[in-house]
This record gives structure tokens, sequence and C-alpha cells, in this order.
């Protein structure tokens, strides 16, 4: 029987496994980096997500504090969602505050609005409220927050994402806010 013999230096190469480490590495690298940048932008999301729930519900705090409010002071409470929303950008924020006066049927109408960012509630416009919140007869104070986050590598796939918030709370100091 005859038995091929295979060259010396083809041998030594078959056994030869120096190279194997790199190439493990060059195979599971594309995966890697994808789990690592996939993680940081879902983070970046999370967070983002929850700073709108957070201006969300610390402008209708504040306005709730009040009795009556003011230009000024309206202004500067929308203001502050700016630098709640930081690190992120403020210019892709909107802010709206909205007075909700609920009659003694449940229906919920608009007494006043304001808005940073955003398009304000019509003046008397009707407004679909959940049913536990639709107490005849009282006020509430509504604030909704949507921010359009892009992300930073992942925008090729997701585009933009909107973000949005709504709370509603009751005024604190009085039965309604007044607007001034």
């Amino acid at each position: 029987m005859m038995t091929l013999r295979m060259p010396h230096w083809a041998r030594r190469f078959a056994r030869d496994a120096r190279g194997v480490s790199a190439v493990e590495f060059a195979l599971i690298l594309p995966l890697m980096m994808t789990l690592y940048l996939g993680g940081t932008e879902i983070s970046q999301a999370i967070t983002a997500s929850r700073k709108v729930t957070l201006v969300s519900r610390t402008v209708a705090d504040l306005v709730s504090q009040y009795s009556s409010v003011s230009t000024t002071d309206i202004n500067n409470i929308l203001a502050a969602s700016s630098a709640i929303i930081s690190p992120f950008s403020s210019s892709k924020l909107a802010t709206t505050v909205s007075c909700i006066k609920i009659d003694n049927s449940g229906n919920a109408t608009v007494s006043w609005s304001d808005t940073l960012g955003g398009t304000k509630r019509t003046t008397g416009s009707s407004i679909t409220l959940p049913s536990a919140l639709a107490v005849p007869n009282t006020t509430l104070i509504m604030t909704e927050a949507t921010y359009t986050y892009q992300p930073t590598i992942g925008y090729v796939i997701t585009g933009s994402m909107a973000l949005k918030d709504q709370m509603y709370m009751r005024p604190r100091l009085s039965d309604t806010v007044a607007r001034t």
C-alpha cells in the first residue's frame, strides 16, 4: 500500500496554532462591538425617556402648587424643563401645561394652556380624561412632554424616536389654578 507523504512544510503548517486566537478574535469582534454599542444606545434611550417623565412630573407639580400663575411664573416653570432634560438637547423638547376644568357632568375642557417648544391647547376645547380622573366639579393640571430622541449610532436603523409622557395633578392650594 502506498502512503502519501505530505511535504515537511505542509505538516508544520497544519500543526501550527499560533494564529488561532487572532482568527477567533476577528470572528467575535463584530458581535461584541454590536452588543456594546447596542447596550449603550438602549441605556441612552432609557435615560432620555426617564428625563421626559421627570419633566412632565416636575412641571405639573410646580404649577399645582400655585393658586394663581402669571406669565412670568409659567415661563420660569417651563424654562426649568430645559434644565431637567439636560444633558440632552432642550431644542428637541416640547412641554405643554394646561388647566383642565371638569363640569358637573364630567365633561373636561381646557381653561388655559401654555407651552414651550410645542403647540398649546385651545381654550375651551374638549379633552378626554381617564375615567378615574373625571371627577365632576374639579380641576386638573395636565402636563405633556415630548422629546425627539435621535440615537447616536443606531439612527440608520431606527431613525428618531418620539418619547412622550403625560401627567395629571390636582391643584394643592385652591380648587383651581387661575391664569393671570
